[in-house]
């Protein structure tokens, strides 16, 4: 695949009645970052993103494959859903297509330094600055236990939180529209990653009865967060007090990129995700 394949897939979705499509924001590179809407705006609202590590952009497709199936059902529960498929646009590219896109030489060389001179970016999480945007998150920022302090193809916390464009984005467009819950769809594992450590034993009961709901749609492993912090599900725990969930798609013996014959499976195991949810939410 590549990455014009990649966003036309994302774009081709403005084309699909039952839904609303814009851009969220813009990457460090320019390129848009874009969501849509279905349902209601009024009532509850769960917002869903993907594609943050560059590497996981199979993510993404798993997104535009549940965008593709809400929009077919002729209702969905009271409320509405936000859903993000691509994050990290320029992560996603520099993994797909390599550096030659990038204007500038000079960025262009750094990024393949810090890819320890491998024209082969298929381990790159991070976005076109380096950093691993989930975690520069201010949520615990810098306490993860693979967190590094230095450009890198994964793990970098950046100089300081909430640093990055992108990062930025998701927090402004989810302070606006405000969830009741979120997911954030990554690859791999086929694990529900719930309870940032800072979470009351309440609200971690909550979460995990939502996990439950989760699981009993796509079969998953809801699995307590450890060591781990500084991600996108930890900011919305923190500073919105919801549900927040990450969620690994594709086995983990799955290579890395998860290959796209994996993608179907997690499309069907995942669509209906979201209507779950929102039935759980309306109920309480």
């Amino acid at each position: 695949m590549t990455f014009e394949e990649l966003n036309k897939a994302i774009t081709d979705l403005s084309t699909i009645d039952n839904l609303d499509f814009f851009t969220i924001g813009y990457s460090t590179m320019g390129q848009p970052i874009y969501g849509v809407h279905i349902g209601d705006y009024i009532g509850n609202q769960i917002l869903i993103e993907g594609g943050i590590h560059a590497r996981e952009y199979p993510s993404s497709l798993v997104v535009i494959g549940m965008i593709e199936h809400l929009a077919s059902l002729s209702e969905v529960p009271e409320g509405g859903i936000y859903l993000i498929p691509l994050s990290n646009p320029d992560g996603a590219r520099i993994v797909l297509d390599g550096v030659d896109w990038l204007q500038c030489y000079k960025q262009a060389e750094f990024i393949t330094s810090v890819n320890d001179g491998s024209s082969n970016f298929s381990e790159w999480k991070a976005s076109a600055t380096s950093v691993d945007l989930n975690v520069n998150f201010d949520a615990l920022w810098g306490e993860g236990g693979q967190n590094v302090f230095c450009p890198s193809p994964g793990n970098f916390v950046g100089y300081y939180p909430n640093s990055e464009r992108e990062v930025r984005n998701l927090i402004d467009f989810t302070y606006r529209v405000q969830p009741n819950l979120t997911l954030s769809y990554h690859t791999k594992g086929e694990v529900i990653y719930y309870g940032f450590e800072l979470l009351s034993a309440e609200q971690l009961a909550r979460d995990e009865e939502y996990a439950r709901v989760i699981q009993s749609v796509n079969g998953y492993t809801p699995t307590r967060t450890e060591n781990s912090v500084g991600g996108y599900s930890d900011w919305v725990s923190l500073y919105l007090g919801v549900p927040a969930f990450t969620i690994e798609i594709g086995p983990l013996s799955a290579p890395t990129p998860v290959p796209l014959e994996y993608i179907h499976d997690a499309i069907e195991h995942n669509k209906d995700v979201p209507i779950a949810l929102l039935n759980k939410l309306n109920e309480n």
